[in-house]
């Protein structure tokens, strides 16, 4: 059984829809004891990264996600905000992260070359795999993801990044350490290369 966690933040439904039409059993999850005996967790988010985290703990999900992930090994995927609450802390705030992957996220502005950038980072594209996962199984250089961020993760060991995006200059848009798992993008959002990942995620 997949959770959802459902905290005030991102595309719950969207993901419940998805997994509908793949057929996989899901549920959403909005306090502590709907995670009992799940297999896999999404974690969406939508947002500044302070509100986020707030909203997690006052959730009373915070201890329980922490016993499943880091101690039973429960699988996790991280979206957009959701991947970059993995991380240590966050330029756009001031609180820490769940610290589950080693790296923390900065502004893309701060990184990027072409300081002409725009922010938010909003549309369509392409992502480069640069290592095999399965997550990303069948997603070539020609799957397309929409995002909508103006931050993103930088990792502390290159190893734990499996693909990136180019805007301005490449940056980190899929994570992966252990059962721990990040995008930046909106795969709930991203039609067929977006129910793609997520089957692949279902069946890790």
């Amino acid at each position: 059984m997949i959770a959802i966690i459902d905290y005030g933040l991102g595309n719950v439904k969207a993901f419940a829809n998805v997994f509908k039409e793949l057929n996989v059993p899901a549920v959403v999850a909005r306090q502590a004891g709907d995670l009992n005996d799940v297999t896999k967790v999404i974690l969406p988010g939508v947002g500044a990264f302070d509100h986020a985290m707030m909203r997690l703990e006052r959730s009373g999900m915070r201890q329980i996600l922490d016993e499943i992930v880091l101690r039973r090994h429960v699988p996790v995927l991280g979206v957009c905000v959701g991947m970059q609450m993995l991380a240590n802390s966050s330029e756009e705030g001031k609180m820490p992260g769940l610290g589950w992957i080693d790296g923390e996220v900065i502004s893309l502005k701060s990184s990027a070359s072409e300081c002409s950038i725009r922010v938010p980072h909003m549309g369509w594209n392409n992502i480069k795999p640069i290592i095999a996962n399965g997550l990303l199984r069948g997603l070539g250089l020609g799957a397309r993801f929409y995002f909508l961020h103006s931050y993103y993760m930088r990792c502390a060991k290159g190893g734990d990044v499996i693909a990136v995006t180019e805007y301005g200059d490449e940056f980190v848009c899929a994570v992966n350490h252990g059962n721990i798992y990040g995008v930046q993008f909106h795969p709930e959002k991203s039609h067929q290369w977006g129910i793609r990942l997520l089957e692949n995620f279902a069946g890790l």
